[in-house]
């Protein structure tokens, strides 16, 4: 069984079809394939941004690193500088206390001997008059100036 075509119905489908070809495309494949298309741009964009974004990121993190290294350095220098000052402060006040110490001693070692001197003195004038009494008593009279120092004859 043939069935001979019907041209009639086959152009109303093919214009029936342009038609809603034409109205879809209008109303749904062009604002669709318009909306992937911005979607597209903006992700490229995003994407460029995100990259600009990390390479900022990354310069301002090498710029806090070399700003703290300079940081440590200057910390580091002025700590180096304090250590010496107080070192050369602690070495100041130690020749210092030596040079009191010194000192100190000096006056001690010359009161001493002033003192030494004195004793020597009151134990050379109590010796004189004691050898004097001691001599009175052997002699049985009394000795001539008993404060005038004995003549030593050696």
């Amino acid at each position: 069984m043939h069935i001979p075509p019907d041209w009639g119905t086959f152009f109303a489908l093919i214009v029936s079809f342009l038609i809603f070809w034409f109205i879809f495309k209008r109303l749904f494949f062009d604002p669709f394939l318009n909306t992937l298309g911005e979607r597209e741009r903006r992700l490229r964009e995003l994407g460029e941004r995100a990259e600009y974004l990390i390479g900022e990121a990354k310069d301002a993190e090498r710029e806090r690193d070399r700003q703290l290294a300079e940081l440590r350095r200057e910390a580091l220098a002025r700590r180096e500088i304090e250590r010496r000052r107080a070192e050369e402060q602690a070495t100041r006040m130690i020749e210092e206390a030596k040079a009191q110490a010194r000192a100190s001693m000096e006056r001690t070692r010359a009161e001493i001997e002033n003192q030494v001197s004195a004793a020597e003195r009151q134990l050379d004038a109590f010796a004189r008059t004691l050898a004097a009494d001691l001599a009175e008593r052997a002699l049985g009279r009394p000795v001539k100036d008993r404060n005038a120092p004995a003549s030593r004859n050696n």
